[in-house]
């Protein structure tokens, strides 16, 4: 099953640069993509284009369809003016490079989002506090300091806590740009664990930090570069016998 169907899309800044050029993709459900290129190639575009952050930037042209599925096969052209954007991007979380936690205890981190929508029930709340954290392999580290600071945690701890953060109000849908970038390696390597546990009940849509992260964690990868989609394969076959030598010539660091 697809969970998006992305076609003919294309994206124009107001500054002339083009970041996306005829993307044509089919996102499965309940597995990692990966999305991997040089800088520049379009990759974060594709991203926000996916829960319409684009909004936010100056973006003078975006033509195409994008098609998000639900379960029921029920589905919704996000490029729609007239769709509910807070429906959105409840259904398709994002979570950024750099780990932004809020200036309160772990626990408030969790919750704040679902009291905005109205959730009272303190027995909800820390089922809703237990059941992210433990899918964003945090639990362990942090159950007997919930009422913590969250800026004491480290870096790698905030980042699972943003991860948490985006499943608290159960999306269907998560999106990640280089959340490991600035995690040292068992940092890293607890954030690839937990997504391999968590693509059993999202659809993950990833941007590594590397090609190796690409090639330990992609169910599919699909290779950008100066805004075009080059080749989308399995990550078995793109980092073993990729086909176009672009993709070849990229994972072999002969350029980028």
């Amino acid at each position: 099953m697809h969970k998006f169907v992305i076609e003919n899309l294309s994206l124009r800044y107001s500054d002339g640069n083009e970041s996306l050029k005829n993307i044509n993709l089919k996102i499965p459900a309940n597995s990692i993509t990966g999305l991997f290129g040089p800088a520049g190639g379009g990759k974060s575009s594709v991203l926000r284009v996916l829960n319409r952050l684009n909004d936010l930037a100056d973006v003078k042209e975006i033509t195409g369809q994008v098609t998000i599925f639900s379960q029921d096969g029920s589905s919704l052209n996000i490029l729609d003016p007239k769709l509910d954007l807070i429906s959105l991007r409840r259904r398709v979380a994002m979570v950024f490079a750099r780990p932004i936690v809020l200036p309160m205890s772990i626990r408030e981190n969790l919750t704040y989002g679902l009291k905005l929508t109205g959730v009272k029930d303190q027995t909800r709340l820390q089922q809703a506090v237990e059941s992210s954290l433990v899918k964003a392999a945090l639990w362990d580290e942090v159950k007997d300091r919930l009422d913590n600071p969250a800026v004491a945690l480290s870096g790698g701890q905030q980042q699972r806590l943003c991860i948490a953060r985006s499943l608290v109000l159960e999306p269907e849908v998560i999106l990640l740009d280089e959340p490991t970038s600035g995690l040292d390696p068992i940092s890293t390597g607890k954030v690839e664990n937990s997504l391999q546990e968590l693509k059993q009940h999202y659809t993950i849509i990833l941007v590594p930090h590397s090609i190796q992260q690409a090639a330990r964690t992609a169910d599919q990868a699909a290779f950008f570069l100066q805004g075009e989609l080059i080749e989308y394969a399995t990550g078995s076959i793109m980092f073993l016998n990729a086909a176009n030598k672009k993709t070849q010539d990229y994972i072999q660091g002969r350029f980028g």
